[in-house]
């Protein structure tokens, strides 16, 4: 058993090593958004599930001798294969949807490795049961996850921070050949083994063993529900964090933890426990998604973290408990690695096109809730009278509180909906203003009604339907508040869209009145800019732009004010632009070929600027990477994803390439406004580095009166002004405005593309 379970430990810890390597790798080639880690897990699983395929097929198929000579075979073509390292010539410049693109990157940088990786799991499992018959398989899965886990966290907090990218491709290349021995051996072990001389089995061996149609679909509806939950998480913390390793790790390796956990042994998972802690999750979760942003990050992390463990324990627990005879171990890993590619697929090439925003997370809890419901409703005798009975009294409060808050929701939801406009008399009645306390009066009085009347006759209480009963009320009310909660989210939404690079919402205010009225855009939950609609007021400066900003000050200070030379990392809303005059080029970087076109229509600031504006679509550094140096007066950094930071554009490559486009008396200005982290020490670090003088201003939103200076609309932002130019530096109007230097951190080393670490700008 060693020689299998070391090789099946090594397989495990090189196919999740590489995950976030390979993804840290491409992250910067195509836009450094959420997307690129979702299509690198499309990948992952689809591999997973070929990787799986390929074990059950020559394990039925063929001989014990012949499957090792197959795999060892290709295990040879795999060596041969290195290294990882992708090649730059994927690389591209231009916009769009790069999913496919990116597939096939990663297929012909890393395919054939990881697919014979992706086989190790089942294959040395069937190879161990064997070899020694006696011995159960099973807990050799939970090892694997070990290893995957124990790669995923070393990641993170050692590899990346110590080791180059291209030391890190080294040492996986290392360790391949490594795994390589080890596959041998086990190889080996299994040739040496005599065919033994079993009892064929009968008909009725068969029928006994035989998996029923209902543990099939529950093999692959339980693993895809904790796959979508998986990367629903992961999507919502990276487009309002950043996307960086550490936030793919994290929900990743809970995931690998309730494998972990659950094979291991049966008595780690207890349906009750976890039902309850379920119901308490998702509480919490509906709270988080209502108040979004304005929840402080950490306690967001930590409920939507909560909350997949709990999920994915129960998919892979109750996964557990339907675990086949080992003769079917082979199908039964299959089925697991279709359910995680059916959602990975959901997620990456479905819901993008079938969602206008993120809804996955709304349909992973809705679908962990309903599976449950299903289970407890089959399985009765899993848990004693007892507990039934301690979970229906403990339940019970949690039914009412959510009949009670789905009630409200559903009322606002039919007002809103315009439902109750022809019969005033009752939406504005009392029984509609207090429908949730009759609908959860009502509930009691069934329940007491119910209770008296079995009492009475004599007769006992089915607590397992009644439990089966009240987390049906549960559900319901679940998918009433999810669904009321998209609704809000997209409420007054003129324009409405999802890609590749997330989602936009374009919404329209005021339209009654003509002076007022104006048009939102917002990324994710984070407002991206606005204009007013007047024609008076269409190039009115709003939003984080306004004249006493950093970017303000720095434009109207600069000591040449004709024929300026400005790029733009980000378009928005083109709010920038009007700042132009007859005679100056705005050289605008956009990736996102929808913010384009809202860039055009409903908004007009492009349209409008008095100076002759360019739009390159593609990655902001790819594009400035492979054009001739653009000789600009400033170079203006405003490229953010919802309120989530492109690491790739704040790293000391790309402020080389930054650098090679700017006059020598050039400035470089850069939007730091974040909720979550404190990124001036990683910009004063990139300063020092290349020898530039650094201002940050940081400047108030509107107070609400009506002067362009201080209005409602001008919100709150944090600039970074870096320049070699002294006299311009020292225009008495930046230094006033600037705040004092802050102390040199020197736990933040310079970002590069080989290293980046967010825990210690948090914030």
């Amino acid at each position: 058993m060693p020689a299998f379970a070391l090789t099946i430990f090594i397989g495990a810890f090189l196919l999740f090593q590489v995950q976030p390597l390979i993804g840290k790798y491409i992250l910067p080639w195509f836009g450094g958004g959420p997307g690129v880690w979702t299509t690198c897990m499309l990948f992952f699983q689809m591999l997973l599930l070929g990787g799986y395929a390929y074990a059950h097929g020559i394990s039925r198929c063929l001989k014990p001798r012949t499957q090792a000579l197959v795999h060892l075979g290709l295990l040879a073509a795999a060596l041969a294969s290195l290294p990882i390292t992708p090649s730059d010539a994927w690389k591209v410049a231009g916009s769009g949807d790069p999913t496919w693109h990116i597939l096939a990157l990663l297929g012909v940088s890393l395919g054939l490795p990881y697919f014979v990786l992706s086989a190790t799991g089942p294959l040395m499992q069937e190879w161990f049961r064997r070899t020694s018959p006696e011995a159960s398989p099973y807990r050799l899965y939970a090892l694997s996850n070990v290893g995957s886990l124990l790669a995923l966290v070393s990641y993170p907090f050692y590899f990346e921070t110590h080791f180059s990218r291209r030391a890190q491709a080294q040492f996986w290349s290392w360790g391949l050949g490594v795994y390589a021995v080890g596959c041998a051996w086990c190889a080996w072990q299994v040739w040496r083994q005599p065919s033994p001389a079993t009892r064929l089995a009968t008909p009725l061996d068969e029928a006994a063993s035989q998996p029923t149609t209902r543990q099939r679909v529950l093999w692959i509806s339980l693993p895809a529900c904790a796959s979508i939950l998986l990367l629903a998480v992961t999507n919502k913390m990276c487009q309002d964090v950043a996307v960086i390793p550490f936030l793919w790790v994290v929900p990743l390796a809970l995931y690998l933890v309730s494998f972990i956990i659950c094979f291991d042994s049966p008595r780690w998972y207890s349906r009750f426990y976890f039902t309850l802690a379920f119901v308490v999750a998702m509480v919490a979760v509906c709270q988080a998604l209502f108040e979004g942003a304005d929840m402080p990050i950490v306690r967001q992390v930590v409920i939507y973290t909560t909350a997949l463990f709990i999920g994915c324990m129960i998919c892979h627990g109750e996964l557990y408990q339907l675990k086949p005879d080992p003769r079917h171990l082979t199908s039964f890993y299959l089925m697991i690695a279709a359910g995680g590619a059916v959602g990975g697929l959901f997620v990456a090439l479905v819901a993008p096109a079938l969602f206008n925003n993120f809804h996955e997370l709304h349909l992973s809890l809705g679908l962990a809730g309903l599976l449950l419901l299903v289970i407890v409703r089959t399985g009765r005798g899993a848990l004693s009278p007892a507990r039934w009975r301690w979970l229906v009294i403990l339940l019970a409060p949690m039914a009412l509180y959510g009949l009670d808050r789905a009630a409200l929701a559903g009322v606002a939801w039919w007002r809103l909906g315009g439902l109750l406009k022809t019969h005033s008399w009752i939406s504005e009645g009392p029984l509609i203003e207090n429908l949730h306390r009759w609908l959860v009066g009502v509930a009691v009085g069934l329940a007491g009604i119910i209770y008296f009347r079995h009492v009475r006759r004599g007769m006992s209480l089915n607590w397992h339907k009644l439990a089966v009963g009240l987390l049906g009320v549960g559900w319901l009310a679940l998918v009433v508040i999810l669904g009321w909660q998209i609704r809000d989210a997209s409420r007054g939404a003129l324009v409405s869209g999802r890609n590749f690079y997330g989602v936009l919402s374009v919404f329209e205010y005021l339209k009654e009145e003509p002076e007022s009225h104006y048009y939102l855009l917002q990324h994710g939950r984070i407002t991206h800019g606005l204009q007013f609609a007047a024609p008076n007021r269409s190039q009115m400066i709003t939003s984080y732009f306004g004249a006493k900003t950093g970017l303000g000050l720095a434009l109207r200070q600069f000591p040449r004010q004709e024929n300026q030379r400005v790029g733009l990392l980000g378009l928005g809303v083109g709010t920038v632009t009007a700042y132009g005059k007859p005679g100056d080029y705005y050289r605008v970087y956009e990736i996102n070929p929808q913010v384009k076109e809202i860039a055009q229509r409903p908004f007009s600031y492009v349209a409008g600027s008095r100076a002759k504006v360019d739009i390159v679509m593609g990655d902001g550094r790819l594009s400035m990477e492979n054009e001739p140096a653009q000789n600009l007066d400033f170079l203006i950094m405003d490229a953010f994803s919802s309120d989530a930071v492109p690491v790739h554009l704040l790293t000391k490559e790309a402020f080389v390439i930054y650098q090679r486009h700017l006059k020598a008396d050039g400035v470089i200005l850069v939007n730091i406004s974040n909720r979550y982290l404190n990124l001036r020490p990683v910009v004063e670090n990139a300063a020092r580095a290349f020898d530039f003088r650094v201002h940050t201003i940081s400047s108030e939103g509107g107070e609400g009166d009506d002067d362009d200076e201080g209005g409602w609309w001008l919100y709150g932002s944090t600039w970074m002004i870096l320049s070699k130019n002294e006299v311009f530096m020292d225009r008495p109007a930046l230094r006033a405005a600037a705040s004092g230097p802050d102390a040199e951190r020197i736990d933040i080393p310079l970002w590069t593309d080989d290293y980046s670490s967010m825990f210690k700008i948090l914030q």
